[in-house]
């Protein structure tokens, strides 16, 4: 996870592999490689991809509905139907984002494919999540957002990447601490909490460089500072959060295996 400006396509990244499951091209033989062993062991991993997506869709809307027009969204990913400034933006015209990913690739697509409608704005950040004064401290978020005002932080599948001892519960307490009371987190994790023995074995080994962390739902509220408090529905499966608009009926929640929810800053 380097933000040096280079990348390695040998080895896999989970933009590039997410990107895979999405059904994108912007992926190499490393992230597919990965991405199918991933599927070995959970084989409802695409699905699971597709819901998340819908659930930051969804997510931002609700933001923008409730008068959030600035976002800051890390762990961005390769553009793909349904980016946040085009939900934000079709709701609110003049909605601000900021885009950052520590992937050039990511990055790159994002500047040349992400355009923000003409009285809006979109920035893109080379940074990393677990470096917040990198992203805080960033001239370009300072232009073209106003962190006096309430923001909308997305982390969407992208905090189970900081392990524990990167300090998640330091990270998100110091990105919420920065923002305007009003603002608001949405978050998802990815788990393991309903796989079997046998498919966390084989996930385990897919995971051999212990990068990716499979939190459950109270460990994924226990990332939570105080003065954040959920809205309804709460934390849920990603796939049943705010979804009666949804295509009926919803996947299940073992099939998903991602669970999420949208905070607000006291």
């Amino acid at each position: 996870m380097s933000s040096s400006g280079q990348f390695d396509s040998s080895v896999a990244h989970p933009a590039r592999r997410y990107n895979y499951w999405l059904g994108g091209k912007d992926n190499f033989a490393a992230d597919r490689a990965s991405g199918d062993a991933i599927e070995a062991a959970m084989p409802g991993i695409r699905l699971m991809a597709l819901e998340n997506r819908m659930f930051l869709g969804r997510a931002v809307r609700f933001l923008a509905e409730q008068g959030i027009d600035q976002f800051l969204d890390i762990g961005t990913g390769i553009p793909a139907p349904g980016n946040t400034h085009e939900v934000a933006q079709s709701i609110t015209p003049s909605a601000r984002v900021v885009y950052v990913d520590n992937d050039p690739l990511v990055l790159s697509h994002a500047r040349a494919l992400m355009t923000s409608g003409p009285v809006g704005a979109t920035a893109y950040l080379d940074a990393d999540l677990r470096d917040p004064e990198s992203i805080l401290n960033h001239p370009d978020l300072a232009a073209t957002l106003d962190l006096t005002r309430p923001v909308g932080l997305l982390l969407i599948a992208v905090i189970h990447f900081v392990r524990d001892d990167e300090d998640a519960v330091g990270v998100i307490k110091r990105l919420s601490d920065a923002l305007a009371p009003g603002s608001y987190l949405a978050i998802t994790q990815a788990t393991w909490q309903y796989q079997s023995a046998e498919s966390i074995e084989k996930l385990t080994a897919a995971n051999a460089d212990g990068r990716f962390v499979p939190r459950n739902g109270t460990e994924l509220l226990g990332l939570l500072p105080p003065g954040l408090a959920p809205v309804e529905p709460g934390l849920v499966s990603v796939s049943r959060w705010r979804a009666d608009d949804a295509p009926q009926p919803r996947p299940a929640v073992e099939d998903v295996a991602c669970n999420g929810l949208v905070a607000r800053k006291l």
